[in-house]
């Protein structure tokens, strides 16, 4: 059964680009590409981060990653039963250095203009770029809300790379769940006041001086 969008819902996807045909959840070009995305990008730094999809984490297994900002930590818990190719893909990169230096190159709002996501991982910084490589696509199985940590991707499928997001609102749930292909790989535990700040320190939805990720690092919880 194809669950049918509201009215609301589909204007709202339209207006934050989730609808484009080759977009991530609301930023680049509708023009971008895999391939476009891959050319962009430096080589991994020692040879040390994938450039292929990593194994998926095991099922059970859940990681806590933290995020160093000017603005303050983020701990994210990620947990493999959510989407264990996803999180093994961000906990790899993660582990890797892969993220260290990237900025939050998107900070975006509803139509209504309710806080609706901030959005990094690009290390082009422009929204565009990725890893090199793309993952598969797994189903999403639980709701979004504030909090959620997702990754972003393309109108194509398996276009997840190493962008991310995280819902600052529950309210932008029936917009995402509408779409719901947004793999989700865990939650603020810690830090959502950190969330809050970059949002509000953007000057535009491309913020002209973006917050850079400082140091990202991985435990077990």
């Amino acid at each position: 059964m194809i669950r049918r969008r509201s009215p609301a819902a589909v204007a709202a996807l339209v207006a934050l680009g989730l609808l484009a045909s080759a977009c991530s959840v609301g930023g680049g070009a509708a023009t971008v590409t895999p391939t476009d995305r891959a050319s962009t990008l430096p080589e991994p730094a020692n040879g040390a981060c994938p450039t292929s999809q990593p194994d998926a984490l095991p099922a059970g297994e859940t990681r806590l990653v933290t995020i160093d900002t000017i603005k303050g930590s983020i701990e994210i818990t990620v947990e493999a039963d959510l989407s264990p190719i996803a999180v093994g893909n961000f906990v790899t990169l993660a582990s890797c250095g892969y993220y260290d230096g990237i900025v939050f190159h998107r900070t975006a709002t509803l139509p209504d203009g309710t806080p609706f996501v901030i959005q990094g991982g690009d290390p082009t910084g422009t929204g565009t770029g990725g890893p090199g490589y793309e993952i598969q696509d797994e189903p999403v199985t639980t709701p979004y809300g504030r909090g959620t940590v997702a990754m972003a991707r393309t109108a194509q499928p398996n276009s997840v790379g190493s962008q991310f997001f995280v819902v600052l609102d529950d309210a932008a749930a029936d917009v995402l769940s509408s779409y719901n292909t947004y793999q989700i790989i865990g939650s603020v535990t810690a830090g959502m006041d950190a969330v809050d700040a970059i949002y509000e320190a953007a000057d535009a939805e491309t913020p002209s001086d973006p917050v850079a990720m400082d140091r990202v690092s991985v435990s077990r919880p």
